[in-house]
């Protein structure tokens, strides 16, 4: 078995327990348009954010990589009412698509997009004494995970829940002579996470349309 059957298991999964979704659609399609990568989680990994969210009973989410808000839109679902997402994005023009995307959706009241570098974004928050996210979602340039990862918990309160997605890489991780940078980036993230007492959590490996990687769950001790 290979990539297509990973992706035909993919299709048939979300035919089954996915319903049709434009405003999920048309955000995918109006990235395309912008000529956005078409890095974005899966539908059924998209779902697994909202629900995993959703049983957590997040208030304050915060997402570090935007693109084209795909995901966000997925995110942002799972809140209350009263409930906040902040997105952290590198590039203006991605944040614009994921804005009106987000905005399409119907959720530009709970779902905000911030521009910059990420790391000093989230130094900002902490300068800022921003009240502890419940649940984090990394999926940003992989050579950074492991700053991500330190910001994050310093974010935290005991029990937020974190997820980093792309951690696999094919299976490369496992090879500690890899060239590849975004390698090196999530091996030094796992390593990081291994040692650090505030963690306790696991790592997944995935198939399907999106090929062969993975994502890591932690949730955040005391």
């Amino acid at each position: 078995m290979g990539d297509e059957r990973w992706r035909e298991v993919d299709e048939y999964l979300v035919a089954h327990l996915l319903a049709e979704d434009d405003a999920l659609d048309q955000a995918l399609a109006r990235s395309e348009v912008a000529g956005l990568p078409r890095i974005n989680v899966a539908a059924n990994q998209g779902k697994l954010l909202e629900l995993l969210a959703t049983i957590h009973g997040a208030r304050r989410i915060l997402e570090i990589g935007t693109l084209g808000g795909y995901s966000t839109i997925w995110l942002a679902r799972s809140l209350p009412r009263d409930g906040t997402l902040l997105s952290l994005e590198l590039e203006a023009g991605n944040a614009e698509v994921a804005r009106a995307n987000i905005e399409r959706a119907g959720l530009d009241s709970v779902a905000h997009v911030r521009v910059g570098p990420a790391a000093r974004s989230m130094r900002e928050l902490i300068a800022e004494g921003a009240e502890p996210f419940d649940f984090i979602f990394i999926d940003a340039d992989k050579e950074s995970y492991p700053e991500y990862l330190e910001l994050s918990v310093e974010l935290s309160r005991p029990g937020t829940v974190i997820v980093a997605d792309n951690v696999v890489r094919e299976g490369e991780v496992i090879n500690p002579l890899s060239p590849d940078l975004r390698v090196q980036g999530i091996r030094r993230f796992l390593e990081a996470a291994s040692q650090n007492d505030r963690l306790d959590g696991t790592a997944i490996q995935t198939v399907g349309v999106k090929g062969y990687d993975g994502f890591a769950l932690f949730v955040v001790k005391a």
